[in-house]
């Protein structure tokens, strides 16, 4: 579609009442909100009205509600924080096997029977791996996986929390009708 006289004037004239490109676009039809933008850059058009924008609703301040003396207030019983477990100890470190050469496993020694549990920092010349033996397909002996694959805690659910949920709800229910 080429900008005629009469779309660029109709353009200027929606440009200066400040309305935005996509609404100028609908107006005119048949072009895009970016070849509006485009041709009001390449005439200049800088000055413009406010944008126009949907009138802000003013806000109200909310009044306080008041519960009828049909639903007496709920008291809330304080929630207690449950004692956690003190924090498991950290299994021992498994020493890593040495190869019958009397060196321990690299990346270039590594076997697919051979455990591939890394030790240490990789990038210093003590880095190796644990290269014990492993039981079928596995990747790490089994001290190693017994350490990498952890069983998901399942969610317990006392009393009390239940409690508590209950006692949050109906909280909610008097404020929001």
């Amino acid at each position: 579609m080429a900008w005629t006289d009469e779309r660029v004037e109709e353009l200027k004239k929606l440009w200066s009442e400040g309305l935005s490109a996509s609404q100028i676009a609908k107006q005119l039809g048949g072009v895009t909100r970016n070849a509006v933008i485009g041709k009001v850059h390449r005439l200049g058009l800088s000055g413009r009205a406010t944008p126009s924008r949907p009138a802000r609703r003013t806000v109200k301040p909310s009044r306080p509600r008041t519960t009828t003396a049909s639903t007496p207030p709920v008291a809330r019983t304080p929630v207690r924080p449950t004692p956690s477990a003190p924090p498991a100890t950290p299994p021992a470190p498994v020493e890593p096997a040495v190869l019958p050469s009397g060196e321990f496993a690299t990346v270039l020694t590594l076997r697919d029977s051979m455990c591939k549990w890394p030790i240490g920092d990789p990038a210093s010349s003590s880095f190796r791996f644990c290269g014990r033996k492993t039981t079928g397909d596995q990747t790490y002996c089994d001290a190693h996986a017994d350490m990498a694959y952890q069983p998901s805690q399942k969610r317990r659910r006392r009393n009390s929390d239940a409690a508590a949920a209950l006692d949050a709800i109906a909280a909610t229910r008097r404020y929001n009708f």
